[in-house]
């Protein structure tokens, strides 16, 4: 049990409000977050949040809507434990829920020159099935007594209601459990898209709710408390007042207050904190991460609304550090790019095996359309607010997203949190304590004074 509100409690270190009240701009790195009181496990800890005013997720975590971190492969992986798929089930009605009639995998279609053989003279009708309810422990029974990679899940009237796969079971050995995956009322896994605020993106808009299924859309701009974002908010809102609209980016509380009172569902948070990004730099506007969320969030609070901490998350702490001071979401871009489910292909850079990655401000990304976010399409001199490079293979989110999330739990057991609410509880009545840290204790919290080691976060 957590201490009793009776008990004599020694606080030192700051709360939040005095310490972000201090005229300085902090980011992640320069705060240190004090230990709670431990009176459970880390995995009880619960990591479910809101997106938006009315969307939830099971993970606190989303990739960056930029053209090298998240195209439809990311967005497939970061939505559910989906992996390539290697058969199908065939329903009467063609989708989950009807009657189970056959299987078709790779070995019934390997062979197969016609593509057009109706799928019932291939497939597969002699099925071991099991009954809708059954554990994980007795699916993986049954694999393992039939000797077959696909178990059909069916309920007693035939109709099938899940599937359940020897590469699956063998993918998760070792693997940190996982949530399942956010969905919309109808069951369809939850879709959001990112838009500008250009005229014929109200068309594009319509299109993504009317024909795409999109659940939100992130109005997307660098500065995003602007005459452009509110017009094209108060448009969504009139024309498609179902969609859920996140805004942004902001740093400041009253940026915060306007698109929130114009009807914003979420806010994105961040402005020249971004690995690749240089507006802090070039345009001298912007400000450290932690201060931008945590003031922001105290707003955004105010009205019930979540906000995404975008940009300088470097590593599980970071995540720990974005939601203990407010964020509901982190959104992640640097730590995405390079892995599997990132768009382009691998290459080899000095000896490294690397993928493109690039700012939305750089001129790269501009050349390729990305400056009407920053409204300088028209303009002959564009600014770069952003630079190209390449990093290294990162291997797949299917594995970096449960270990962040099981070493977030691990941060919430050391602040004394149970879940979202209960940190932030701590952190409003300030119970939460923190304080900065110097480039001593920097450099102290992390590897020191070894002749050689080996970095693995799991």
């Amino acid at each position: 049990m957590p201490p009793m509100n009776g008990a004599i409690m020694e606080h030192d270190g700051f709360s939040a409000c005095e310490l972000f009240g201090k005229g300085y701009s902090y980011t992640y790195d320069d705060v240190i977050l004090h230990p709670g009181h431990i009176y459970f496990g880390a995995h009880e800890v619960s990591l479910a949040t809101r997106v938006t005013r009315n969307i939830e997720l099971q993970i606190p975590i989303v990739s960056s809507p930029m053209d090298t971190v998240t195209e439809a492969e990311m967005a497939v992986a970061m939505s559910s434990t989906a992996r390539g798929f290697t058969s199908a089930c065939v329903t009467d009605t063609g989708a989950l829920g009807g009657r189970l009639l056959g299987m078709v995998t790779t070995r019934d279609v390997d062979f197969v020159n016609d593509r057009h053989t109706p799928l019932s003279e291939v497939m597969t009708r002699d099925l071991v099935t099991a009954p809708e309810g059954t554990d994980r422990a007795g699916a993986m029974a049954l694999l393992l007594e039939s000797k077959k990679g696909k178990l059909p899940l069916v309920n007693a009237d035939g109709e099938l209601v899940a599937l359940a796969t020897r590469a699956h079971f063998k993918a998760m050995r070792g693997l940190p459990p996982q949530g399942a995956p956010a969905l919309s009322p109808d069951g369809r896994p939850r879709v959001g898209a990112a838009v500008g605020t250009r005229e014929d993106d109200k068309a594009r808009v319509a299109k993504l709710y009317d024909e795409g299924g999109v659940d939100a859309v992130i109005l997307d701009s660098s500065q995003g408390d602007s005459t452009f974002q509110l017009c094209m908010l108060s448009h969504i809102k009139r024309a498609h007042p179902e969609l859920e609209v996140i805004c942004g980016n902001v740093v400041t509380g009253a940026q915060a207050r306007r698109l929130i009172e114009a009807g914003a569902d979420g806010l994105r948070v961040g402005m020249g904190s971004g690995s690749i990004c240089t507006t802090q730099e070039v345009c001298a506007v912007g400000r450290g991460q932690a201060t931008a969320v945590y003031h922001v969030s105290r707003v955004a609070r105010e009205y019930g609304v979540p906000i995404i901490a975008d940009g300088g998350i470097q590593n599980s702490g970071h995540i720990t550090k974005a939601l203990a001071l407010g964020a509901s979401v982190v959104m992640c871009g640097s730590m995405f790019a390079g892995t599997a489910e990132a768009p382009g292909e691998y290459f080899t850079y000095q000896g490294q095996r690397v993928k493109k990655y690039r700012g939305m401000g750089s001129l790269e990304a501009m050349s390729k359309g990305s400056d009407t976010r920053y409204h300088s399409d028209t303009q002959a001199l564009k600014i770069a607010q952003g630079v190209s490079g390449v990093v290294k293979d990162k291997g797949s989110v299917r594995r970096t997203v449960p270990f962040l999330c099981q070493a977030v739990r691990q941060g919430f057991q050391d602040l004394g949190g149970k879940d979202m609410a209960d940190v932030r509880r701590l952190l409003v009545e300030g119970s939460l304590r923190m304080e900065t840290r110097s480039a001593a204790a920097q450099a102290e919290g992390g590897v020191h004074d070894m002749l050689a080691y080996e970095k693995k976060p799991w």
